[in-house]
């Protein structure tokens, strides 16, 4: 029989440092010092006692043995998510990793007469509560990435019939060996809404209402209706919106859970425009506001397209990098422990933005040759209406000179081509993304990576004349033709000033 949950639950009286705590099959931990603590439970670093020198790479959470959320959260690990059950559903779906703690045992003991019960699991590091205290919002790219990896983990743990119930910032942690990856921990209020494949049915009740974390909480949660999956996706919508606008459009009313609930409402019923209309100054929220128009739309026992929605937060399909936090161009250095070699995605990631920086370089160098060029024919076709100074004559010769050597432009062009195919299929999610926060939402306005777009520009333009006959042939024709027409026009005008000076001394003589 699970324990009840008393309103009353408090932390217990801490665990003295060194205690040999055996779990249920037999197992002995040591414990470390105590690193945190959570609504009913204390979390202490723990090292196995045969390699009690080894560097701290486990947790053990600590409650009262009475208390309800760390007896719930060990039946999800031991129904749903055991390690090989894991590696598993990582293989089946041809994942890099599965944002899930791994948990390593569990078991009872006593101290001053009071029973505990503990869980061993995987160490983590920083939460992102700490680092959205630190810098505000997140960046667009990586609050995309973080729903992806999130939906990840929902697609598991819906398809092993329980629901997390209480996604949110404290509750997404990097690794600890490995800070590049985000983990969803803490299943104190999971819920198994399917048990043996039975769905619960819909009831709202008055009495339950207003559950969970209220800034995020479900519409469902509100009416006191037992969380499904389109809870959860509810939830991560919620999330997702904060992490990119700062703030959430019921953040004043957190006191008054009837205000919020009618504030959610209203934001579901009013989509897409009352998300996109929350957009921060150069951003957009489309995708956002498509997803959540998405789990809104899901009836109560309806399985999620998960697929669908994780291809909504990344239509480009684009291979997901590093984890990036920063705002206002300021970043969050996370350190690799020194015994972690770095991963090699950060390397590669660098390397893709010197060789973007130096097709930039080239890039400028190509734009003011064609300028030059465009400025040059347009001094030709402008009309004579004055005398041509020798300044205008000697910059309009310098600018012609520039272009008598098309094939070595072409060269130039081509290889800043196939330096951009490379750049175009990176293995960061980030240079994708940049282009979607200037987006307005009839997506009218260009994207700020102006120098990739119009190079690609001058690369089709490129292709397209060269599978044309006679290419550079015909240009120089061109410009032979333009060249000989100048001199006619500037022959033509001597000779018409000159007829004039000689009409004029013979009229005043």
């Amino acid at each position: 029989m699970p324990p009840k949950r008393h309103d009353k639950s408090r932390l217990p009286v801490p665990l003295p440092e060194g205690k040999i705590l055996v779990d249920v099959e037999g197992k002995q931990w040591m414990l470390g010092k105590m690193i945190g603590s959570g609504g009913f439970g204390l979390i202490y670093l723990a090292f196995p006692t045969n390699k009690p020198d080894e560097d701290a790479r486990y947790v053990i959470k600590v409650e009262y043995q009475e208390n309800g959320p760390l007896f719930s959260e060990l039946k999800f690990y031991q129904r749903a998510a055991k390690k090989y059950y894991i590696e598993r559903w990582v293989a089946l779906k041809q994942l890099d990793y599965l944002g899930i703690p791994l948990f390593y045992g569990s078991g009872l003991t006593t101290f001053k007469g009071r029973s505990y019960r503990f869980m061993v699991m995987e160490r983590l590091g920083i939460d992102l509560q700490k680092i959205s205290d630190q810098n505000g919002t997140f960046k667009k790219s990586t609050v995309l990435q973080l729903g992806i990896r999130m939906l990840d983990v929902l697609e598991y743990i819906h398809e092993n019939e329980y629901i997390h119930g209480d996604i949110k910032a404290a509750n997404l942690l990097l690794g600890y060996k490995n800070p590049d990856r985000v983990y969803l921990a803490d299943y104190g209020l999971s819920y198994r809404y399917c048990p043996n494949g039975n769905h619960k049915q819909y009831q709202e009740n008055p009495r339950k209402g207003h559950n969970g974390t209220m800034e995020f909480t479900s519409l469902d949660a509100h009416k006191g209706v037992a969380l499904s999956r389109r809870s959860d996706l509810e939830i991560l919508g919620y999330c997702m919106l904060r992490w990119l606008c700062g703030k959430l459009p019921w953040e004043r009313n957190l006191k008054d859970p009837v205000a919020v609930q009618t504030a959610k409402t209203n934001l579901l019923d009013e989509l897409p425009e009352s998300v996109l209309k929350w957009a921060p100054s150069g951003s957009s929220c489309c995708e956002i506001a498509q997803f959540l128009e998405c789990a809104h739309s899901l009836a109560y026992d309806e399985k999620p397209n998960y697929q669908m929605l994780k291809k909504i937060l990344n239509p480009g399909k684009i291979p997901l990098g590093p984890l990036e936090f920063s705002t206002n161009g300021h970043s969050v250095n996370i350190h690799t422990p020194n015994n972690q070699k770095v991963d090699s995605r950060k390397a590669a990631t660098k390397q893709l933005n010197e060789v973007q920086t130096s097709l930039i370089e080239k890039k400028v160098h190509s734009e003011r040759s064609a300028e030059s060029y465009a400025t040059w024919r347009q001094v030709q076709r402008e009309k004579l209406g004055g005398l041509i100074n020798s300044e205008t004559a000697q910059e309009s010769a310098r600018r012609k000179e520039k272009y008598h050597e098309p094939q070595e432009y072409l060269n130039e062009v081509k290889r800043s081509q196939q330096k951009f195919s490379y750049i175009q299929s990176p293995n960061s999610f980030y240079e994708y993304h940049q282009d979607f926060t200037s987006l307005d939402i009839n997506n009218k306005a260009r994207s700020p990576n102006l120098n990739m777009y119009d190079s690609s520009i001058i690369a089709m333009g490129v292709t397209e004349l060269e599978s044309s006959s006679g290419l550079w042939p015909t240009i120089s024709q061109i410009t032979l033709s333009e060249e000989t027409k100048t001199g006619v026009y500037f022959y033509s005008f001597l000779i018409l000033f000159l007829l004039m000076l000689i009409f004029l001394a013979l009229y005043f003589l």
